[in-house]
């Protein structure tokens, strides 16, 4: 018997904007499966079809073509939304409300006994970092304090799945860590969480799993450390001149690089994957350059990502310039 919360088979979205009544192919046959317990990253760029497929799961919109399954129910599911907490990319609330009315009001909706409302309130407006805001209407709140507060109202129910689209959004560093801490003690708990994310580093850090979406289209699902191969792509040296160089110890030592970047009184050296980095050093040293550091570049999650985007987009004929939209 499978272990699978989510299961997306092909499927397919299409819709027409409005006035000109173009069709557009928002999901293209999309498949995956999110297992039991585990940390689920979904990555894509601007319109890569994230959300669509969020909403779809979530039963937000009419799936076109293909089928999906939440914690075993077909999709739209009530039974499977009393077990799950969605939290949307852009939130609205009822901005006179405090968060602990909110809050309240989502433990309303589950059914939940007021005792057990407002221990479960008090624990995540803690938990997000809101005692500070509790007596604010939300109208005050900042764009980081709302998604706090949508991630609190997420959780409200205990639920087995926790969607989350794109919940680092608006958040600052700290908060940002704040949150991705949030996601792993959910995992320990045994929950399982579906995500989205433009920040990779973040997801690269805590996902289990990643699917890569780009125009509607699945490229890659798997664990980061299997998708990104440990191929090198290069070398980075940090160096500093002495007083006494010249203009012409710049040039050679340029001359046997890629690339080279000053950056407050020091050079950034990116050498090839195939240059000899111990001849390098000679020549810098030999040029009065005084090594700072040696570092080997390995391809990233990053790297794959952009490699797959580029790809679909130069497949469909998209200009490199419209690589934001």
């Amino acid at each position: 018997m499978s272990d699978a919360v989510i299961v997306a088979r092909q499927l397919a979205k299409t819709y027409r904007t409005p006035f000109r009544r173009k069709r557009v192919e928002a999901l293209r046959g999309v498949s995956f499966e999110v297992q039991r317990g585990e940390v689920f990253g979904f990555l894509g760029p601007n319109g890569a079809g994230k959300t669509t497929a969020i909403r779809c799961l979530m039963g937000l919109c009419a799936i076109t073509g293909g089928s999906a399954d939440i914690l075993g129910a077909p999709v739209p599911s009530r039974a499977a939304r009393q077990r799950l907490g969605f939290l949307p990319e852009q939130p609205y609330f009822y901005d006179y409300l405090t968060v602990g009315e909110l809050l309240d009001l989502g433990g309303r909706l589950f059914g939940m006994a007021g005792a057990d409302r407002r221990r479960r309130a008090d624990e995540l407006i803690a938990r997000v970092g809101l005692n500070h805001a509790r007596g604010q209407n939300l109208k005050k709140f900042s764009k980081g304090m709302m998604q706090r507060a949508g991630l609190a109202l997420a959780l409200i129910n205990d639920p087995d799945l926790v969607v989350l689209d794109e919940p680092m959004s608006g958040l600052d560093p700290v908060g940002r860590k704040e949150v991705r801490d949030l996601i792993l003690e959910l995992r320990d708990q045994g929950k399982t969480v579906f995500f989205s994310s433009h920040i990779l580093s973040d997801v690269e850090s805590i996902s289990d799993r990643v699917a890569i979406v780009v125009g509607g289209v699945i490229q890659d699902v798997g664990r980061p450390r299997d998708l990104v191969s440990h191929t090198l792509l290069g070398t980075e040296v940090g160096l500093r001149l002495g007083d006494d160089a010249t203009a012409d110890d710049r040039a050679a030592i340029a001359a046997a690089a890629e690339k080279v970047r000053d950056s407050a009184g020091e050079l950034l050296v990116s050498l090839a994957a195939g240059a000899d980095v111990d001849a390098f050093l000679a020549l810098a040293r030999t040029h009065g350059g005084r090594v700072l550091n040696v570092t080997p570049r390995y391809q990233t999650l990053e790297d794959l990502f952009v490699r797959r985007v580029e790809a679909a987009r130069a497949a469909r004929g998209v200009p490199r310039e419209e690589a934001g939209t």
